[in-house]
């Protein structure tokens, strides 16, 4: 920015009057044309005014101009309402929305293969993190269009899992803990297939919630014997409030696209297990743990069943999947 002196400034207004000099020096400090320099002495007048200013540079009027980029320019698609209402905010996200508008004209009418979040943002924005961040997700509202059209989808930790049969239809397992997969994945390297009633031909490791996140992009982390629609999908986690609210938020979640079902049989041998330590030898459940259950675990279980889970639960006890070794799936 220049500097300019008051006296530079009183010439142009032409007036010799200092009620009036000091009306027009405010008014364009108002209309910011000017800034004091803070240091600057003071002209030592009533009402006083400082001796210096710097001159701010103008911005070109191009109101008019964006205006009809938004009517007539941007990708039918762009919802413009929002910036013809903003027209401030629309030149400071120009950059962006004008990137949008081009993806969307050479790709948004083609229906393209979903990618990744990030992959897309980078196609259209040149920034990978674009659409994780606040900017993005505002640009997107401004504009009208739902994440859903840009035809992503969101990336989460890979599901292991381990495929003792590559057969269709089969029975994939879901486990909630770590342990319980390991053992159980080496059972099947075994050449062993038939646990606790069933024939297993798949196990997935679930981690906890994690698997609430995971299964959403089931169908691009597995191969298509392990995704195949006519399979049977099972799931084995701790028995506690926790662990059955995990299997009832995942079977509410995918419900329409897969029913997933208790492993009732491994349950079962939780509790004959179970039964003969004693339930003081039975770790305590955590007090936290939400009690707000659907119902839709039970309902695959003998009345008999439920009565024995809701018994150990009620005493404030719970059974982890870790009770269950190699050892019993062998001696089943």
């Amino acid at each position: 920015m220049k500097r300019i002196s008051l006296e530079d400034l009183i010439r142009e207004s032409k007036t010799a009057a200092y009620p009036e000099q000091y009306r027009y020096i405010c008014g364009k400090i108002e209309t910011g044309q000017i800034k004091p320099v803070k240091n600057s002495p003071l002209n030592g007048k009533a009402p006083a005014l400082h001796t210096r200013y710097w001159l701010t540079e103008q911005e070109p009027d191009d109101t008019k101009q964006l205006l009809e980029e938004l009517q007539f320019q941007l990708s039918p698609l762009i919802r413009t309402d929002y910036y013809l209402g903003h027209p401030d905010s629309y030149r400071k996200e120009r950059k962006w929305v004008v990137l949008l508008s081009r993806y969307l004209k050479e790709e948004g009418q083609k229906h393209p293969e979903p990618v990744s979040m990030n992959e897309r943002s980078f196609q259209i924005w040149g920034r990978e993190k674009f659409l994780q961040r606040e900017q993005g997700k505002k640009i997107l509202a401004h504009c009208g269009i739902a994440a859903e059209q840009l035809s992503i989808y969101k990336t989460t930790e890979p599901l292991a899992y381990y495929s003792a049969s590559k057969q269709i239809p089969q029975t994939v397992l879901i486990l909630e803990n770590k342990d319980t997969f390991y053992s159980m994945r080496r059972y099947l390297l075994s050449g062993r297939q038939s646990m606790f009633g069933e024939e297993i031909g798949t196990v997935i490791y679930g981690a906890g919630k994690g698997i609430l996140r995971s299964f959403s992009d089931f169908r691009f982390c597995v191969e298509p014997h392990v995704n195949d629609t006519e399979n049977r999908i099972l799931y084995f986690g701790d028995l506690d409030y926790e662990g059955i609210g995990i299997y009832e938020r995942l079977h509410g979640l995918f419900c329409a696209e897969h029913e997933i079902r208790p492993f009732v049989g491994a349950y079962e041998a939780m509790l004959k297990k179970a039964e003969g330590y004693g339930m003081d030898f039975l770790p305590e459940m955590s007090e936290k743990q939400n009690q707000n259950l659907s119902g839709t675990f039970y309902s695959y279980f003998s009345g008999q069943m439920k009565e024995r889970m809701e018994r150990i639960l009620c005493a404030g006890r719970y059974l982890p999947q870790e009770i269950l070794t190699v050892g019993d799936i062998i001696g089943f």
